[in-house]
C-alpha cells in the first residue's frame, strides 16, 4: 500500500510551448538590421516548432537511444552500418527541409548568411549532435564547386531538401549527406604528420582515381554518402572525396572500428576507420590538401560559434525560467539580489555572443557581396577563429552556472542542464582547439595586415568616449608590437581582448545604452568576467533579464 507522505511542490514546470524566435529580441532585432528580414516568416514558424514539446523530446531520445555499430550482418558479411534512433532522422529531416545544409550555396541573395544562421542558432537550442552532418555537408559545398566535374553530379543530391537515410550509392538516392576525415592517431591537429597514403589508379593528379591505406582516428559521422579526407602522395597531402560506395556499386573498404564513447555529442556517431585500399577522387590541386580542406574547416568554425551561443541561448532561458518558477528562503529566485545578478552577467554574455555570430554571418555574407572589402574580410578571417575560441570556452563555464542555477535539479540526466553541460566543450575542441585558433588569428593578422588595421579602428570609432574601451583596443597595438615568440606565449589574451572589445562594440551599436553600459564595465574590470554574478550593484536591473527572456 501507499499514501501520500507529502505534497510535491516549488517545482518549475518543464519549459516547452514557446517560440525560439519571437522570445529573443536581440536576434529578431539582428535578423532585420543584418538583411535576412525576407526570411523571418520562416523563422517565426520554424521557432514555433522547435519549442513544441514534441520537438524537444527528439532531441532527448536521440541522446538516450545512442547510435549501434554493426560491423557484419548475420550472415558475416561486411557491412559497417551504424544504427540510429527514428528521432536522430526527424531532427536530420527537420534541417534539410529548412536548407540549413546549403542555404547559402543554393539561395544567393543579400544576408542568406544571416537567415541560416538564425535557423541554425535556434536548431541548437534543440539537440546539437545532429548538427553535425549538416555543419559538415554545407561546409563542403564550397569546396566541391571548385571541381566542377564532380559538382555537376552531385549537385542535386547536395541541395535536396529531403532527408535520406538509406544507405546506398549516392546516385540511387534523394539526397547526401558530406563527412570529414582529418586526425589521425599520432597527430590530432598536426595533420602534416599524417600517414594515410593514397595510390594512384588511373591518372593522377585532380580528378583522378586513388586508392588510399591507412586511417582515421575521429571520422565524425560514418553514415555520411562521402567524406573529404587527407592522404599522402608522391607530392604531399593531398584531399580526397571518398564515397560509402565504389562506382560499381560495392561497398568502399571504409571499414569503421569502433564508435566514440565521447563525453557529449552521444546522438552524432564519431568513429574510428581504417583504408584499404579505398576508392577516392582527388580534389584541389595534389599537394595542397591542407590548403583545400582548411577551406572546408573556415565554414565549420562559424558553426562552432553559432551553436555555442545556441547552448548558452537555451541555457540561459532554462535558468531564469526556473528562477521565476522556483522560491527559496521566502522569495522566488529571481527576485533575490544575488540571484538577479547571476542572471543578468548570463545575460549580457548571451547577447553578446549572439550579436557577434550575426556580424560573423553578416562578414561570410559580404565574401560574395563584397569579396574585396578589406573590412569584412578582416571580421571573417581574423574574427571568426578568435569567436571560435572565446565563445566556445565561455560555453563550458556559462553552462555550468545555468546548471548551479537549477542546484540538484540540474545535475540529472533526466532534466535538460546535464545535457547542455556535456556538449559544452566540444566545439571548443572540434575543428581547431584553442591555441590552435589563437595561433590562426596571429597568422591571419600577418595575411590580412591591411583589413586588421581597418578593423581596429573601426573599433575605436564605435567605442566613443569609453575611456576603458578605448584603453583595450589600443592595447591590442601593443601586443602586436611584442617578439614574435612572446606574440605566440600570449596569443590566448590577445584572442580575448579582441573578441571583448569586438562585443562591445557591437553591444554599444546594437544593446540598450544600460544593457551596453553593463557589459562594457564589467568586461573591461579584472574583478568581473571571469565568475558570473559579480557586476556592479548599478548594473542591477530587472529590464535585463525582461529582454532575455520577456515570457
Amino acid at each position: 500500500m501507499q499514501w501520500p507522505t507529502h505534497e510535491v511542490s516549488n517545482q518549475a514546470p518543464d519549459l516547452h510551448d514557446y517560440n525560439l524566435y519571437t522570445s529573443d529580441l536581440a536576434l529578431a532585432a539582428g535578423v532585420q538590421r543584418e538583411q535576412a528580414g525576407w526570411h523571418e516568416q520562416d523563422l517565426i514558424r520554424y521557432g514555433a516548432e522547435l519549442g513544441m514539446q514534441q520537438t524537444l523530446q527528439l532531441g532527448q531520445l536521440a541522446n538516450h537511444h545512442l547510435p549501434e555499430l554493426h560491423t557484419h550482418d548475420r550472415f558475416g558479411h561486411r557491412i559497417d552500418t551504424v544504427e540510429f534512433h527514428p528521432s536522430w532522422h526527424q531532427l536530420l529531416a527537420m534541417q534539410r527541409r529548412e536548407n540549413l545544409h546549403a542555404m547559402p550555396w543554393s539561395q544567393a541573395r543579400a544576408g542568406v548568411h544571416v537567415a541560416r544562421t538564425a535557423a541554425y542558432y535556434l536548431q541548437a537550442q534543440v539537440e546539437s549532435g545532429s548538427l553535425c552532418p549538416t555543419t559538415m555537408t554545407f561546409a563542403a559545398i564550397p569546396l566541391l564547386q571548385q571541381e566542377p566535374a564532380l559538382f555537376a553530379a552531385l549537385q542535386a543530391k547536395l541541395f535536396a531538401r529531403e532527408h535520406d537515410p538509406r544507405d546506398l550509392p549516392w546516385a540511387q538516392k534523394h539526397s547526401m549527406l558530406i563527412g570529414m576525415g582529418m586526425t589521425e592517431k599520432q597527430g590530432g591537429s598536426d595533420v602534416r604528420s599524417n600517414t594515410t597514403v593514397a595510390r594512384a589508379v588511373h591518372g593522377s593528379g585532380r580528378g583522378a582515381d586513388y586508392a588510399l591505406t591507412g586511417h582515421k582516428w575521429f571520422f565524425s559521422a560514418p553514415m555520411c554518402d562521402a567524406h573529404l579526407v587527407l592522404a599522402r602522395t608522391e607530392n604531399g597531402l593531398s584531399c580526397f572525396f571518398v564515397p560509402r560506395w565504389r562506382p560499381d556499386g560495392s561497398r568502399n573498404a571504409v571499414l569503421i572500428q569502433q564508435l566514440k564513447d565521447k563525453l557529449g555529442n552521444r546522438s552524432n556517431s564519431s568513429s574510428e576507420v581504417e583504408f584499404q585500399d579505398a576508392y577516392g577522387v582527388m580534389v584541389g590541386e595534389e599537394g595542397r590538401g591542407i590548403p583545400t580542406i582548411i577551406e572546408m574547416a573556415n565554414h565549420t568554425r562559424l558553426d562552432c560559434v553559432i551553436g555555442s551561443a545556441g547552448l548558452m541561448r537555451n541555457a540561459l532561458v532554462q535558468a531564469i525560467h526556473h528562477a521565476r518558477h522556483r522560491s527559496a528562503f521566502g522569495h522566488p529566485l529571481a527576485e533575490q539580489p544575488l540571484m538577479r545578478n547571476v542572471l543578468s552577467d548570463l545575460a549580457l554574455e548571451s547577447e553578446a555572443a549572439t550579436l557577434l555570430m550575426l556580424r560573423l554571418a553578416r562578414a561570410a555574407d559580404a565574401s560574395r557581396d563584397a569579396p574585396d572589402d578589406l573590412l569584412e574580410r578582416a571580421w571573417r578571417r581574423i574574427l571568426t577563429p578568435a569567436a571560435k575560441f572565446w565563445v566556445c570556452k565561455r560555453v563550458l563555464e556559462f553552462s555550468g552556472e545555468c546548471m548551479e542555477v537549477w542546484g540538484g535539479n540540474g545535475y540529472i540526466e533526466n532534466a535538460p542542464m546535464a545535457r547542455m553541460f556535456r556538449e559544452a566543450p566540444v566545439n571548443s575542441i572540434w575543428e581547431g582547439s584553442g591555441n590552435v585558433m589563437c595561433l590562426d588569428v596571429l597568422r591571419a593578422i600577418e595575411r590580412e595586415a591591411e583589413g586588421f588595421a581597418l578593423l581596429l579602428q573601426n573599433l575605436q570609432d564605435s567605442a566613443g568616449t569609453h575611456a576603458g574601451l578605448r584603453a583595450l583596443i589600443a592595447s591590442l597595438h601593443n601586443d602586436l608590437a611584442l617578439p614574435p615568440q612572446q606574440q605566440e606565449m600570449q596569443a590566448r589574451r590577445f584572442a580575448q581582448r579582441l573578441v571583448l572589445a569586438a562585443q562591445a562594440s557591437l553591444m554599444l551599436q546594437h544593446a540598450p545604452a544600460s544593457v551596453a553600459e553593463a557589459f562594457i564595465a564589467s568586461r573591461i574590470d579584472a574583478e568581473c568576467g571571469r565568475v558570473f554574478g559579480t557586476l556592479p550593484a548599478t548594473a542591477l536591473q530587472y529590464d535585463m533579464l525582461a529582454r532575455a527572456w520577456p515570457l
